[in-house]
């Protein structure tokens, strides 16, 4: 398998999602991009398709709701009901109103901490991880496409040129 890849640089945003356009209708495959920022509209230009956590998120937001149900239905009805200020503890239906913001509270921590659990899973962002960025300069103004090697490397590295990169350089990557 061929290891090599080319790295474009790139000192504008808009010149780059340009170049990812030209490069894919090329049929060249973008391994990956480097960006000091988020750039709108990068995603769909890569072909990426859509993430499903808004779903994750949703049926952790689920599992909280259901979490405080069941946590407040045992603790403040079945293991130790009070008469708080005069307010009988029969039943968790009649003591609903008081617990909506625990409810909501519960809903709204499952699903922020077990969406950062997941995140960091998902992108592999372990404790004392090696940084996997290949130019220090794209964590300041500089945008890196990352493009596999593959047959015609002199007509690559043309296109890429065209398309307006400031460096262009043929790298062995490491897997």
């Amino acid at each position: 398998m061929n290891n090599q890849v080319i790295h474009a640089l790139y000192d504008d945003d808009d010149v780059l999602l340009k170049a990812v356009d030209i490069i894919r209708a090329e049929k060249y495959h973008i391994e990956e991009v480097y960006t000091p920022f988020p750039v709108h509209g990068l995603d769909k230009a890569l072909g990426l398709e859509g993430t499903k956590i808004a779903i994750t998120a949703f049926m952790y937001g689920c599992l909280g709701f259901i979490v405080s149900i069941l946590m407040m239905n045992y603790i403040m009805i079945e293991d130790w009901p009070q008469n708080i200020g005069g307010k009988p503890s029969f039943s968790f239906i009649e003591n609903m109103p008081a617990f909506v913001p625990i409810m909501f509270e519960l809903t709204v921590f499952f699903a922020a901490h077990l969406m950062v659990i997941t995140f960091y899973m998902r992108s592999k962002l372990w404790p004392f991880k090696k940084s996997e960025n290949p130019n220090p300069l794209t964590t300041d103004d500089k945008f890196l496409m990352e493009i596999v090697m593959e047959k015609n490397e002199k007509k690559l590295i043309e296109i890429i040129k065209s398309t307006g990169a400031i460096e262009v350089t043929k790298v062995e990557k490491n897997e």
